[in-house]
Parts: C-alpha cells; structure tokens; sequence
C-alpha cells in the first residue's frame, strides 16, 4: 500500500497525480515522469497530455490504478530543466517523456539509466542524444521534429500569401542546435525567392519586441518550433496582429491562437505514439532497441478571421487544401 502524493514547488510547479489507495502487491503502480518546455496552465500542453493519457488507458494503463504520473513544467525558462530533472529522477520513475529540445539534454545528463521517451526533438543525433536514429544505443528513444529541409516550406507558403515581401524576420531559438539549423535551411531557400533574412531571437520577451517593432515595410515573419516561441505565442501573435506582418507559424496551436496560417508536424500525434514507446518499456523493452521515428502526420492550419484582418485575400488553391480552416 503507498501514501498519497502531492508535490508543489514554487518555480518548478510540480505535480504529482496520486496513486491508488491500495495496489495489489503482484500488480504494482508504475511511475512515469513527464518535463514539459510549456506552463502548467498552458492548454496546448494539457491537450497534448490529455492525449498522451487516452493512448495508455486504451493500451490497459489508468491513472490511480496501476499507473502515477509526476509533471514538471519549464515554461520557456531552460534554468529549471535540470533542477525539475533531478527532482524526476530522484522519484523513481520507471520512464521518463520530455518534450522538445531544450527539455531532453538535462534529463539525459542527469541519468544514463532510466528510460527516456522524448517527443518534438530536432535532430536528436547531432543533438548527442541517440547515437543513430536506427539504434539508439543509450537510455532515450522517441520521436524527431520535422528534418531542417521541410523549413523552406514555410518561406514558400509565406511568398505565396505575400508575394511583395522582400525581408522575412526568422524567430528561432539560437541556444538549440535546431535553431541555427532551421534559419541555415531558410537561407538557403532566400535567394531563390527574392529575400533577405533576418534572425530574431526569442529567448524572453524584449528580444522579441524588439525585433518585430524594428521591421521595416514588406516584411513578412516565419516562427520556428521553439519551446519559447510557443510560450510566447500570444506577444508574437499581438505584435504581427499590430504592425499587420503575415506570418506563417511552425505549429497548430498558433494558428489556433489568432495566427496566420501554421504548417508542420502533428504534436498530438507524437504524443499518442509515445504512449505506445512507454507501453513497450513498462513492459520490459529497451529504449536502445527502440527506433527514433520521425513525423508521419503534417498539417496546414489557415485562420481566414486574421487574414481578412490583415487584408489578405488567401489563394483558393491554398484554403482547399488545408487541413483545417478557422473562420
């Protein structure tokens, strides 16, 4: 029989879902940790947890029952991945799932032997997390971001719905290998469309205002996938609401937020398979025999309300073939 739980840390605001009054002794309760680079309150990262949850209970793993799920939040803010690492780890866990890049390399270098499932991690390889994408060889597995090459789709759909823009402002994320990585694959594709490229950061808010209110005419914005990007989201969108840039987005959630338009991966659907990774280990199977997958479900989000109001009239040809429009 195990006590109840509740764990809550100023700053790191952690959370322990409780485990079951009593466990069979011949059944006991596993224990999964999860570290998010969102906000506890954030509803893009409840959803996704939402999902992560129905995948388990569908594969026979409740939640009070035979399975306790400890969270721990970054919020944007990468001073507290190792601190909420540590305080995983030291629960015990049987696995652990962490989401995005910045979140991933503090756990992997607090532990080399639990079991780690990450989700939305570009370029794990060049990351120094797995040691091929076909065998990973360590303690972490999981589900690869979108490769560099997809980036330039996303100046090409912002040339489409834009085609006067002349500058393109790339909010990246420079601390991440992926970061550079995105804005090389963009650069690559500028000349060919007629753009010049300008990186903006988006570490903390200031970077970013600083960033877009310097924009001068014709420029247009592309968002990479970021941890902070998707913290941020509601300034950058208010800002490229403000100063009337269209901007294409690397995520669902902004579009859904009041974005222009968003293309890349679906995050839900990462998380639904790596309930099924988790299955597998709680079930004795290795993270080193396990595959890193990368994304097999992409989609384009168009937001029409944002678009009459930055006076864009969206190509027909465009709006068809979307996979969801918000109007």
């Amino acid at each position: 029989m195990r006590r109840r739980e509740f764990i809550a840390l100023f700053g790191g605001a952690a959370v322990s879902w409780p485990l079951a009054a009593r466990a069979p002794q011949d059944n006991p309760v596993r224990r999964i940790g999860m570290l998010s680079n969102l906000a506890q309150d954030d509803k893009e990262d409840q959803r996704r947890v939402e999902a992560f949850r129905q995948t388990l209970q569908e594969l026979g793993w409740t939640v009070g029952r035979n399975i306790q799920i400890d969270y721990r939040w970054g919020a944007g803010k990468a001073e507290f991945y190792r601190k909420q690492a540590a305080e995983l780890v030291a629960l015990g866990p049987d696995v652990i799932v962490t989401n995005g890049t910045t979140t991933i390399g503090p756990v992997l270098e607090t532990t080399h032997t639990v079991p780690v499932v990450f989700v939305n991690v570009s370029d794990p390889v060049s990351g120094g997390f797995v040691e091929s994408l076909a065998r990973p060889g360590g303690n972490a597995t999981g589900f690869a971001a979108a490769e560099y090459g997809t980036s330039g789709k996303w100046l090409q759909l912002l040339k489409q719905i834009a085609p006067e823009v002349k500058r393109v402002a790339v909010l990246r994320d420079p601390s991440t290998a992926s970061g550079s990585g995105r804005l090389g694959a963009i650069q690559a594709v500028a000349p060919l469309l007629g753009v010049d490229i300008n990186a903006i950061d988006v570490r903390d808010a200031g970077e970013i205002e600083r960033g877009l209110l310097s924009s001068s005419s014709n420029t247009g914005v592309i968002v990479t996938v970021s941890g902070a990007a998707i913290t941020h989201r509601d300034l950058i969108i208010t800002l490229a609401a403000k100063l009337k840039l269209p901007a294409v987005y690397s995520e669902r959630i902004f579009a859904v937020s009041g974005g222009l338009i968003s293309y890349g991966h679906d995050a839900i659907d990462q998380y639904r398979r790596a309930a099924g990774y988790v299955d597998r280990i709680l079930k004795g199977e290795k993270p080193s025999d396990l595959p890193v997958q990368a994304p097999t479900k992409f989609e384009t989000v168009i937001n029409l309300t944002t678009a009459k109001a930055l006076g864009i009239s969206m190509p027909s040809s465009l709006v068809v073939s979307a996979d969801e429009v918000i109007e």
